[in-house]
């Protein structure tokens, strides 16, 4: 997802039965996505394959600028002066060409994470029933419009249809996500019952995926231990086959925005994958998905044909993808925001210095449940959705100038998927175009997509 490294490890891959890569580019620097492929062929993390052990290696001092240079953790000592992420007019150099509006000055030691939580106002974490239903209300309502819509327009305006559609049925996934982080309503069994059905649409097992998603918020950004977009290591590259190395710069570069599907594939339906203990409540959500798929896929074909499986529930589900693979990708992929082994790595500094606040237009958020105001819930995944906007009213006060800031623009997308894909010890990431690395599918992606912010 062999290289010495100025934080004094290096990484190598054992391959397993599968090789892990990430959810999270090049020049550039990215979370609960990742893409897992068989054992067979040793992949990555985010993308899913092996195990990685780390190795100590001798330490390096690299004077290297920008994004490239890794932020210091809290626990950490301290970066030396030097790093550019101290200097403001540097940091705003970088966002500007990474597509930021902000770059956050590197998280200062002895920050802790329980002093961010303890920053923020008690209402924050207040569990309101009635604004949780609300935000049901309004994923029924939208995504009904949403197939309204499908069944009326003519051909030339179905993706209009499609893309409300896919992003209506995200909120679907984002009152799951509250329910899975206990934070939807103060009856837990009905949590889990409408976590269960919210996720039912999407084809997506409920307990498999808070199992799987809890890590990532224990582990964000750790190197070997978060589930969600990890960079490939150049261990696991090197013993890649030709077709292997095509489908991850597919799957790392213009497929990026899908990626989620062979997350969604490959770590959810496996029991193998689960603790004994975890077993029992996997088979009830597997069971419910599958139960779903006997019932709903058909009716959806006896009354409309396989063209209205296709336009009323493939579609909408690939819009889906797009919002589930864009949103984990931009929260923390970034040239500037470093992975870090488990001895350097700090929870304050991953949380709150590894996690990116993006704005995008208001429907995509209303839609969507404000999920891409994602960094107060990196702080506590126990403040609702509802309630994520105050949260990040009150960092902005209190922790404004650690923070990383954008706008969903093309100059952002295009960073992250030409320039983020090896784990660079130095520069943080590396990409598979690298002048060292050849790769004509990432130089073509480079050169199609615009460089606009």
């Amino acid at each position: 997802m062999a290289a010495a490294t100025s934080c004094g490890c290096g990484l190598s891959l054992q391959p397993s039965t599968s090789v892990v890569a990430p959810q999270k580019i090049g020049t550039v620097s990215s979370q609960s996505t990742i893409l897992k492929f068989p054992s067979t062929s040793a992949s990555l993390k985010g993308l899913g394959v092996g195990k990685l052990e780390i190795s100590k290696v001798r330490r390096t001092s690299s004077s290297r600028i920008g994004a490239r240079r890794p932020i210091s953790a809290v626990a950490a000592p301290l970066a030396p002066p030097s790093n550019p992420l101290f200097n403001a007019d540097e940091r705003a150099r970088l966002a500007e060409e990474y597509g930021f509006t902000q770059i956050g000055e590197p998280v200062a030691e002895g920050v802790t994470l329980k002093k961010v939580i303890d920053s923020f106002p008690q209402e924050v974490f207040e569990i309101n029933d009635l604004k949780a239903f609300k935000t049901v209300v309004i994923s029924v309502a939208s995504y009904s419009l949403g197939l309204l819509m499908i069944a009326k327009a003519p051909w030339y305006l179905l993706p209009l249809a499609w893309a409300w559609t896919g992003t209506a049925i995200t909120g679907f996934f984002v009152i799951g996500h509250d329910c899975a982080h206990k934070s939807f309503s103060k009856n837990k069994l009905l949590e889990d019952i409408v976590g269960t059905l919210a996720f039912l649409p999407l084809i997506y097992p409920y307990e498999p995926w808070r199992f799987k998603h809890d890590r990532h918020h224990a582990k964000t950004n750790m190197l070997v231990e978060d589930t969600a977009w990890h960079p490939v290591m150049k261990e696991q590259w090197s013993s890649f086959s030709p077709i292997m190395k095509s489908f991850m710069e597919f799957g790392m570069g213009p497929l990026r925005p899908w990626a989620s599907i062979g997350h969604w594939a490959l770590w959810h339906f496996d029991l193998n994958k689960y603790r004994e203990s975890e077993k029992p409540r996997v088979k009830i959500s597997l069971a419910a998905v599958f139960a779903f798929m006997a019932i709903g896929w058909p009716a959806i074909i006896y009354y409309t044909g396989v063209a209205g499986w296709f336009k009323f529930w493939l579609m909408p589900w690939l819009g889906y993808h797009f919002w589930m693979s864009t949103f984990t990708m931009v929260h923390h992929t970034a040239p500037h925001i470093p992975f870090k082994g488990a001895a350097d790595w700090n929870s304050a500094a991953a949380q709150l210095g590894g996690t990116v606040h993006c704005d995008y237009p208001k429907w995509v958020e209303v839609l969507c449940h404000d999920i891409s105001v994602h960094i107060p819930h990196h702080i506590s995944q126990k403040i609702p959705s509802y309630n994520l906007r105050l949260a990040h009213d009150s960092l902005l006060q209190n922790w404004g100038k650690n923070l990383n800031l954008c706008n969903f623009n093309w100059k952002l997308m295009k960073t992250i998927m030409t320039e983020c894909h090896f784990f660079d010890p130095e520069a943080n990431y590396a990409s598979f175009d690298n002048g060292e690395d050849k790769s004509a599918v990432i130089s073509t992606l480079r050169k199609v997509m615009p460089p606009t912010a």
